[in-house]
C-alpha cells in the first residue's frame, strides 16, 4: 500500500509539475513571439503557470489550497487564451472541455492510503510552511522569487541603454545572473545602462551567496533567530551541522567579501593602469571581481577577457577568484594545512585533489589540442597562461580569453566533460561536483582491484554516499539528454554540436558558448532559461520536489542478487 500510494503521489505531483509551463508554451505556439503579445495575456499565463506549479507542491499537503490553486491555474490559462477561443470554435471547445475536466477532477480528488494521517497534521499548518519546511521547495521558491524580481528590474526603462528590453531577454539575463551562469543574449556593457549593470551585479551576488543564508545572518545580527525547523532546513541546504549553521554562514560571508574586496582592488589597479578612468576602473574592477568569485562569467567587455589574453596579471587574479569561489570557504581555508602535509577533513581532501587534478589536466590538454590552433599566435608563456586560465574558468565560470567558437573537436569533448563535472560543494559552482566524481573514481578503482570497501584516511565511504553520487550523475545525464533533445527538436537552424555545448554550459552554470546563444529563438531561450535554473538548484533537488523530506523506513526484505557482467 505504501509503494502504490507513493507512486501515485509522485506520479500526480510530477504530472502537475510537467503541466505547469503549458500556459506559456501554448501562448507562444499561437503567435511564435511572446514579446508581441498583449501584456495582460502574458501576466495571466504566468500566473496560471505559477498556480499549477504551486498546486503540484501543495495538493497532497493542503488539499483545499491545492485544489484552489489548480482551479486558479486552469482559469488563468483559459483567460490568457481568450482571443484564440473567441476566433476558433475548435480552440473554444477544447479549452472549455479541459477547464471543466480539471475543475471536476480536482473537486473529486481525495487523499487516500498512508497520506491521510500526514495530511491531517499538515492541514493544521500555514500554507507557507509547506515550502519553508522542505529544503528542495525552499531552494526553488527563493530562486524563483529572485529571478522574477530580477526580470522586473531589467524591464525598467532605466536599465536599458538604447531600447526597451523584451520580456524573454530580461528573464534570460536575470536567470543567467541569479543562477551565476553567464550566458547572454544582450551585450552587458552596451545594451544595459549603469543601473542595469548594477541590477545584474546585485542578482549575481544574491544568487551566488543565497538569499536565505543572507537573511539568516541578518536576523542573527539583529538579535533575532529563526525557528528550529527552519534552521534544520537551512542546515540541510548548506550541508553543515545544525549547531554550526550561523557560524558557517558568517564565515562564508566574511570570506566572500574579503576575496571580492581584494580582487576588486587588484583589478581596479590593473584596469586603471591600462587606460581606464578612475570611475571606470573602480566599477569594472568591482563588477569583474564579484562576477568571477560568484562564478557568473558576466563581463563589462563585449569579448569577455580576450582583449586581456596577453595581460597575465588580470588572468591570474580572475582565475584565483574563480577557483576560490568554486570551492567552499571551509575547503579553501584548509589549503595551507593540506599543502603542509597535515590531515584535513575527507570532503575537503577529495575536493582539493579532484580540483587540482582537473586544473592540471585541463591545462595540459588545452595546450596539446590548441597549441597550433587558438594558441598559435601567442608567446610560449602566454600559451601556458591562457591554457591555465581557460582550464580554471572552464568548469563553471564562463569567462574566456580564447575564441570558443573556434575550438578543435578534442577540446570540445574535453570542455563538455569538464563543464558537466563543475566545481565543488559549498561554493558557487555548478555541475555534478568534484566530490561526486571523486567518490565514483574511488569506487571504480576499488571494484577493479576487487576491494569490497572504499577506504580513505582510514574511513569507509558508505554505500549511501556512493548511491547518492550515482544518483547525482544519473539525474544530471537524464536532464542533460532532455535539454539537448528539446533544443534539437526546436532549434533545427543551429548545428547539433553547438546545441550540445550550449545545453551542457547551461546545466553546468558555466556560461561559455560556441555562438548558439545569439541564434536561439524565443522557444530556445526559454529552454535554456529552464536549463540554467535546473542546473543552479541541482537535478537531484528537482526530483526531491516529488517526495517528502522524510523517507520511509527501511524494509526487511532479503537481498536480491543481480549479475551485472
Amino acid at each position: 500500500m505504501m509503494i502504490r500510494s507513493s507512486v501515485r503521489r509522485i506520479g500526480m505531483t510530477g504530472f502537475l509539475l510537467a503541466m505547469s509551463p503549458l500556459p506559456l508554451i501554448f501562448l507562444f505556439a499561437e503567435t511564435g513571439n511572446i514579446s508581441g503579445l498583449p501584456f495582460w495575456r502574458l501576466i495571466f499565463a504566468a500566473v496560471a503557470a505559477a498556480s499549477i506549479f504551486s498546486c503540484a507542491l501543495t495538493l497532497f499537503c493542503k488539499p483545499i489550497a491545492g485544489k484552489f490553486l489548480g482551479v486558479a491555474g486552469a482559469a488563468g490559462g483559459y483567460v490568457s487564451a481568450w482571443p484564440q477561443i473567441m476566433t476558433s470554435p475548435y480552440s473554444a471547445l477544447t479549452a472549455t472541455v479541459l477547464l471543466i475536466s480539471i475543475i471536476f477532477m480536482l473537486a473529486d480528488f481525495e487523499i487516500q492510503g498512508p497520506f491521510i494521517r500526514k495530511t491531517l497534521v499538515e492541514t493544521q499548518k500555514p500554507v507557507w510552511e509547506i515550502f519553508l519546511n522542505h529544503p528542495a521547495r525552499l531552494l526553488v521558491v527563493t530562486f524563483l522569487g529572485l529571478c522574477a524580481m530580477g526580470t522586473l528590474l531589467l524591464l525598467l526603462p532605466v536599465a536599458a541603454e538604447n531600447r526597451a528590453v523584451g520580456f524573454v531577454d530580461a528573464a534570460f539575463t536575470a536567470v543567467s545572473a541569479v543562477c551565476v551562469t553567464g550566458l547572454i543574449v544582450l551585450d552587458t556593457p552596451n545594451d544595459f545602462t549603469g543601473y542595469g549593470q548594477f541590477f545584474i551585479l546585485i542578482l549575481i551576488q544574491l544568487g551566488g551567496l543565497g538569499i536565505m543564508g543572507l537573511t539568516t545572518v541578518g536576523l542573527h545580527a539583529m538579535g533575532r533567530r529563526i525557528s528550529l525547523t527552519h534552521e534544520r532546513v537551512l542546515a540541510s541546504m548548506a550541508d553543515t551541522n545544525h549547531k554550526d549553521l550561523v557560524q558557517s554562514l558568517v564565515t562564508i560571508l566574511k570570506f566572500t567579501f574579503a576575496a571580492e574586496g581584494v580582487g576588486a582592488i587588484l583589478l581596479t589597479i590593473m584596469f586603471y593602469a591600462a587606460g581606464d578612468t578612475g570611475s571606470q576602473a573602480v566599477w569594472r574592477g568591482i563588477f569583474t571581481a564579484v562576477s568571477a568569485f560568484c562564478n557568473a562569467g558576466f563581463a563589462l567587455q563585449s569579448d569577455s577577457l580576450m582583449s586581456w589574453q596577453t595581460t597575465p596579471a588580470v588572468l591570474h587574479v580572475v582565475a584565483l577568484l574563480i577557483i576560490f569561489g568554486g570551492m567552499a570557504p571551509a575547503t579553501t581555508l584548509v589549503i595551507p594545512k593540506w599543502l603542509a602535509g597535515r590531515q584535513v577533513p575527507i570532503p575537503a581532501r577529495i575536493a582539493l585533489i579532484a580540483s587540482g587534478a582537473l586544473l592540471v589536466l585541463g591545462t595540459v590538454f588545452i595546450l596539446a589540442f590548441e597549441w597550433g590552433g587558438l594558441l598559435a599566435g601567442l608567446s610560449f608563456l602566454d600559451k601556458i597562461q591562457n591554457a591555465w586560465f581557460q582550464s580554471a574558468t572552464l568548469r563553471t565560470a564562463g569567462f574566456n580569453s580564447l575564441d570558443i567558437p573556434g575550438i578543435a573537436n578534442p577540446t570540445f569533448l574535453l570542455m563538455i566533460a569538464f563543464m558537466f563535472i563543475g566545481g565543488s560543494p559549498g561554493g558557487t559552482a555548478g555541475g555534478v561536483k568534484t566530490t561526486t566524481v571523486g567518490i565514483l573514481a574511488m569506487t571504480f578503482f576499488a571494484n577493479i582491484t576487487n576491494r569490497e570497501e572504499v577506504i580513505l584516511q582510514n574511513r569507509r565511504i558508505t554505500a549511501a554516499t556512493i548511491s547518492r553520487a550515482v544518483t547525482i550523475v544519473g539525474s544530471g545525464l537524464l536532464l542533460w539528454f532532455g535539454v539537448v533533445l528539446m533544443l534539437e527538436v526546436t532549434q533545427p537552424q543551429i548545428p547539433i554540436r553547438d546545441l550540445i555545448f550550449e545545453a551542457t554550459s547551461a546545466l553546468g552554470t558555466v556560461g561559455l558558448s560556441t555562438g548558439a546563444t545569439g541564434l536561439l529563438d524565443e522557444v530556445g531561450k526559454i529552454i535554456i532559461i529552464i536549463a540554467m535554473f535546473c542546473g543552479r538548484i541541482g537535478p537531484v533537488t528537482l526530483f526531491m520536489l516529488l517526495n517528502d523530506t522524510q523517507a520511509s523506513s527501511s524494509s526487511r526484505c532479503p537481498d536480491a542478487k543481480i549479475f551485472l557482467t
